[in-house]
């Protein structure tokens, strides 16, 4: 029965639900929280919003954390030279906040931080708060990498682009 209401969100869900709450000026505004971000510490941040799975994904039981985990080898995040990167991921069609971390820094933050992160983001979505719940998850994300992993004071290499990612 669950498969058969994630495969009705995902063949309902669409394109234009990314442009209807990923404008133009919001993905500037996240590319430049990320990158302003970024400077604090070493990690690397990539947001990626995606509006549906496929439906032989979901029939072929591929969940969102999965999927996650499939976007973040895809778009490097994994690449980074202190094994800090980390992935937001946004499945709109579940209502699906993931987040990924490297090895070095899934071996420095419980779990439990990523999740408060996202049960957060969660929050500020349900109620249309889109702007918010974004650049408050990636503070919050900042936040962590900054406790974990501060700026050396050295020159950083901005390793990923920061632009969100619409898949």
């Amino acid at each position: 029965m669950a498969r058969m209401q994630r495969l009705l969100r995902n063949l309902f869900a669409g394109w234009f639900q990314l442009r209807a709450h990923f404008s133009e000026a919001l993905l500037e505004e996240i590319a430049q929280a990320i990158a302003a971000g970024e400077r604090t510490h070493r990690g690397e941040v990539r947001l990626a919003v995606e509006s549906r799975l496929a439906p032989g994904a979901v029939l072929g039981g591929l969940t969102a954390h999965a999927r996650a985990e499939q976007v973040f080898a895809q778009l490097g995040v994994w690449d980074t030279e202190h094994n800090s990167g980390v992935l937001i991921y946004l499945l709109l069609a579940e209502h699906r906040i993931e987040i990924v971390a490297d090895r070095g820094i899934a071996r420095r933050v419980a779990q439990g931080e990523w999740d408060a992160i996202g049960a957060r983001m969660r929050e500020h979505f349900g109620q249309g708060r889109w702007r918010e719940g974004c650049l408050e998850g990636i503070a919050a994300v900042h936040g962590l990498l900054a406790r974990h992993f501060p700026s050396d004071g050295e020159g950083r290499l901005d390793e990923l682009p920061d632009r969100p990612v619409l898949l």
